[in-house]
């Protein structure tokens, strides 16, 4: 037992104290500090065990949070991994009273300090759960001290409950009245560097749980980009940890620290938080005329009106005396062109095959087709979309294309574009329009769905991921946050974006990101205008992009060699997708 008469021993209790309240307020994990309260505590009373709990406001109970006991070999809770396998203790009854049974529940709601020699003697607390447990496991449980956590606002955080003080020859004696004022001094400190570890911590749960947020409301657009911002970050995490992993070759000294793994999450996390701003008619656009809905639709109600006039003009001649067979063989045969036009058109709008010359000639000869339009075009508009219409309105009835490219189709940009204030070095260059929903302009679209405009706008997500993520004020330890989250799309050569970026210039965890982005979209179940691929088709395509040096070759090797592939593939893959491959020749190479 610390001996607290005499000057000497009294300023090693103080300096004991002193170093112990930098050493605490230096340590920001709330286990480890935990740890550091009880086992200092034990020390300086020479206790056997003790118990560190942790108020719960919700609950209104304490909860086990630390335990130790040099006798029976416990230790659990904190940095442990081992649960503590009791109940909290209430702090109030059932009718709402002070729970004043139990002695740490007691202290907890009077902030007082409570020092018992010998629980079995003691009548004013209830100890039948310490008694069966010295009964089970033939301890005795004898002196307690128990001592409220008080903060700097006056508020119980937890209780300190130290057991059965020892003498210099190891026998339990009572907890000396002299060494209280001293743990009670160490327990105010711990208080406030307890608490504002719990703060820090608190923070930083909101901030993750925010991050959960924004991805909830991308996912809220769009469930298939929120599926690939929840699982990039974990395909992230796997290769950066193969990285630290590797004992030699160009990642065996790589390593990342407790903050840049949160950094890394934090990266990870908001890698696509811009997609919050992208239209998910384009994010999700399945077919070349879809904005917020398919406007195949028009163009067939069009082809319908075409057809029905086929049939108008068939039964007039008819009534004017024409020959009938001849008549009818005529509106069969333009009936059948319709059709087999409308057909074309609703091919070319899937956009599944390349649009070779001769195609885009068909569908703007099917485009000159005339249709009469009787109703004006000008009622039920919004009134940005009647600002783009032609000044003059065309007199009714209007003769118009089947398929057209007009005025109104041509949507301006509703704020400056990037480069007209661009701190950020971005090298993307946006198109003259905002969008362009001209119909033979989006159907003539060379390969997949997207037009210029729309491919802009994919790209603007990165491009609006650093803004925001540049706009937030992050801590020394998040510094690189932007850097890390907005260089998944610059590629090893330079000809990725938004800032065109070459390897020695992109940072390994961004370069890291740029593959899980890529193998998680390649092999994504969930995407609308692909078949989901497999794993050897990914790993091949992702090859000749190493090959190109479009991803960092060695991380490639690493992301193979280590597994990783094929871990993530048995945790999100469907069965089907998890096919046979040979990585040997990737690696060779």
């Amino acid at each position: 037992m610390t001996n607290t008469t005499g000057g000497a021993a009294a300023r090693d209790d103080v300096r004991r104290l002193i170093e112990l309240g930098i050493a605490m307020s230096a340590e920001r994990n709330h286990n480890k500090l935990m740890e550091m309260i009880l086992l200092a505590a034990k020390d300086i009373t020479r206790a056997d065990g003790g118990t560190l709990y942790l108020a719960d406001d919700k609950t209104g109970s304490l909860a086990f949070a630390i335990m130790r006991n040099d006798s029976l070999a416990i230790a659990l809770g904190g940095t442990t991994g081992q649960a503590i396998p009791f109940p909290p203790v209430p702090l109030f009854a059932a009718d709402g009273s002070p729970n004043h049974k139990n002695v740490s529940a007691y202290a907890a709601n009077t902030a007082s300090t409570i020092n018992i020699a010998d629980a079995y003697d003691a009548v004013n607390f209830d100890f039948s759960g310490t008694k069966a447990f010295d009964a089970k496991t033939g301890y005795r449980s004898q002196s307690f001290l128990t001592v409220p956590l008080i903060n700097h606002a006056g508020d119980v955080v937890g209780v300190l409950q130290l057991i059965n003080a020892r003498d210099a020859e190891g026998r339990v004696i009572p907890f000396s009245d002299a060494v209280t004022p001293l743990i009670e001094a160490m327990s105010g400190q711990a208080a406030v560097a307890l608490d504002n570890a719990l703060l820090l911590e608190a923070q930083k749960n909101l901030f993750t749980a925010l991050i959960g947020v924004i991805g909830g409301a991308i996912d809220a657009k769009s469930p298939y980009t929120g599926g690939h911002c929840r699982r990039v970050p974990v395909l992230t995490t796997l290769l950066a940890q193969a990285a630290v992993a590797a004992t030699d070759g160009p990642f065996a000294d790589f390593h990342l620290s407790d903050d840049e793994w949160y950094e890394l999450e934090v990266a990870g996390g908001l890698h696509d938080c811009g997609k919050v701003t992208t239209p998910e008619y384009v994010v999700d656009k399945a077919t070349k005329l879809e904005t917020i809905h398919n406007r195949i639709h028009e163009i067939r109600t069009r082809f319908e009106v075409v057809k029905r006039d086929a049939e108008i003009a068939y039964l007039e001649a008819r009534l004017a005396g024409g020959d009938e067979a001849t008549l009818r063989a005529e509106r069969d045969a333009r009936l059948a062109q319709l059709d087999a036009d409308f057909a074309f058109v609703a091919d070319c709008n899937v956009g599944g095959e390349f649009m070779s010359p001769d195609k885009m000639e068909r569908l703007k000869a099917i485009g000159a087709t005339r249709w009469r339009r009787t109703l004006d075009d000008r009622l039920g508009l919004s009134w940005e979309e009647a600002q783009r219409k032609p000044a003059e309105a065309a007199p009714l009835p209007a003769e118009e294309r089947l398929l057209d490219d007009k005025p109104e189709h041509l949507v301006p940009h509703d704020k400056p574009v990037l480069q007209a204030d661009n701190p950020w070095g971005f090298t993307v260059r946006p198109p003259e329009w905002k969008f362009n929903l001209g119909e033979i302009y989006n159907l003539s679209v060379g390969r997949g769905t997207l037009t210029a405009e729309d491919r802009y706008h994919i790209s603007d997500h990165i491009m609006q991921t650093i803004i925001m993520l540049e706009a937030l004020p992050f801590p020394k330890t998040l510094r690189r946050v932007p850097e890390w989250a907005g260089g998944h799309h610059e590629k090893m050569d330079g000809t990725g974006y938004p800032k065109s970026l070459r390897g020695e210039a992109m940072s390994l965890p961004a370069r890291i990101m740029a593959i899980a982005d890529i193998f998680e979209a390649l092999t994504a179940r969930d995407r609308p205008y692909k078949a989901p691929k497999t794993l050897s088709e990914s790993i091949r395509i992702m090859s000749f992009m190493a090959k190109d040096q479009h991803i960092d070759a060695a991380l490639f090797k690493l992301f193979l060699s280590s597994g990783v592939y094929r871990t993530y593939a048995e945790r999100y893959l469907l069965p089907e997708q998890i096919d046979a491959v040979d990585i040997a020749p990737y690696l060779a190479c």
